[in-house]
Formats: C-alpha cells, structure tokens, sequence
C-alpha cells in the first residue's frame, strides 16, 4: 500500500484489525491511543508493530510519526472519521498504534527493598490502570494480577495507567494462593487490607519491604486470603462511608509506605 493512500473505508482489514483489538486485547498485542501513549510506549521499549494516523495529526504530529518511522513502525494514513469512530474520547488525537505487550522478569518485583502491589480480582479496568499508575507512583517496585483482574493492557486500563503499565514490572495470570506463596518464598510481609483490621496502615512498618493486598471493587479480599496474609491493616474513615474505591485506597497505603520509606517523621 502506498504510504499516501489515505484509508477510508471500515472493511479495510487494517481496520478492522484496530476494531478488534480495541474490543478484546490479544496474548500478543494491545492497542494504544493518542501521542502520549504512544509516547510513553516507545520510551519505554515497547515495540510498536504499526501505527495509524489521521490527517490532522500528521500535521499536528509530525515529530512523533517522523519517530515511528524512523524505528521502522509502518505508519498508514486513515480518514479522520474512520479515526473518530475507533475511539472512545470526545475528541479523538487522530493516532492509533498497535504494540507488543512488554513481558517483566519477576525478579525485578524484588529488587532493593521491595514495596509489591497484588490485585486480588479487581475486575474494573479503569481501576486497574489507576492502580498500576498510582502503583508506580509511590515507589512500588512491581505487581501481582491475580486470576480475575482485568487485563491491564486492555484498551481502557491503559487510558488509566498512562504508561505506568509499561514500565512497572507486571506478573499476571497467577492465582492468590500462587502469589502469597511467591511472596511468602522471599520472607515478604504480606499484608492485606481490610475495614475490620484493628491496626491503622500508618501504624505498621512498611520501610523493610512489604506486599500490599487489595480486594476487588465489591467483595474486598476473600477471607481465606486474609489469613495468609501476615499482617492486616485499616484505613480509619468517617462511620458515615461504607468503603473507598480500590485505587484510592490503594493511594493512601502506598504513599504512607513511601513516607515511611523516605524516611520522613
């Protein structure tokens, strides 16, 4: 295909190659949208296979598309419309681009002192990607998916992490038991979170390393899980509030472990 042909119509199979990744991610591959997504993804060594543009951003863009293109990405130029009707924002970037799921080794999780995150079925992706960007930036050194989380590399948990899923080393697919076991392996504290814990999370010690366990949006953490937890910890809320969302909890207890951990009284 020419580099100049501009693509028009939804049964082109590149097309319909993006509607199907944006539906469902495949093992492989995700879909990214918009210039800073994109960018974030090549500073981070993503591999980008092919990347589609509208006419606006070609000239809005043409720093990035001249980037891509230099890596080798191939870059197709698309109908603004066609663009439009792939993405779910009010006002589209007009850029789309396919990319490999980046792969961590599990031992970067422990590097130095550990501060892990583990996601114990959180189902919404919205949440997961808040979690992986909040994750990131507190200080924590990676996460554990269990069997149930939402893919992190889906179309709309990456709107959520803005890049942080790329570079926070990620292991998914595993079940609870299989991550505390891993956890427990390396003699890391585990510690769940729950509204019955007698002990407030700013009372525990989180500066020799630790792994943080959070529930899903509903349910919270299984109670066979808390039990193999080490130690478990509350957020004190005001009687009137049933529970906080999963990803503002989660910021409250890793920023505590990174005050904690930068040594600060």
């Amino acid at each position: 295909m020419p580099p100049s042909e501009v693509i028009r119509s939804r049964s082109n199979p590149l097309y319909k190659r993006l509607a199907a990744l944006k539906e469902r991610a495949e093992q492989e591959l995700c879909l990214l949208e918009g210039a800073k997504l994109v960018e974030e993804a090549l500073a981070a060594g993503v591999v980008i296979r092919e990347a589609v543009a509208g006419r606006r951003a070609e000239t809005q863009r043409g720093a990035l598309l001249s980037l891509l293109r230099s890596n080798g990405v191939p870059v197709r130029l698309f109908d603004e419309a066609l663009v439009a009707s792939l993405s779910d924002a009010e006002t589209s970037q007009g850029l789309l681009a396919i990319a490999e799921r980046p792969r961590a080794d599990e031992a970067r999780l422990y590097a130095g002192t550990p501060l892990i995150l583990v996601a114990v079925a959180v189902q919404n992706p919205g949440n997961i990607g808040a979690l992986l960007r909040t994750a990131e930036a507190a200080g924590a050194t990676g996460a554990y998916l269990t069997t149930g989380c939402a893919d992190p590399f889906s179309w709309k948990a990456l709107r959520g992490s803005m890049g942080s899923a790329f570079r926070l080393p990620l292991v998914g697919g595993l079940s609870v038991d299989d991550a505390v076991a891993r956890l427990h392996a390396r003699k890391l504290p585990v510690v769940a979170a729950r509204a019955d814990a007698v002990q407030s999370y700013d009372g525990f010690d989180w500066r020799a390393g630790a792994a943080l366990l959070l529930g899903n949006e509903g349910a919270g953490l299984p109670a066979d899980v808390t039990r193999a937890a080490s130690a478990r910890v509350r957020i004190p809320i005001a009687a009137t509030v049933e529970s906080l969302n999963v990803s503002a909890a989660a910021a409250v207890l890793l920023f505590e472990a990174a005050r904690q951990r930068r040594g600060v009284a």
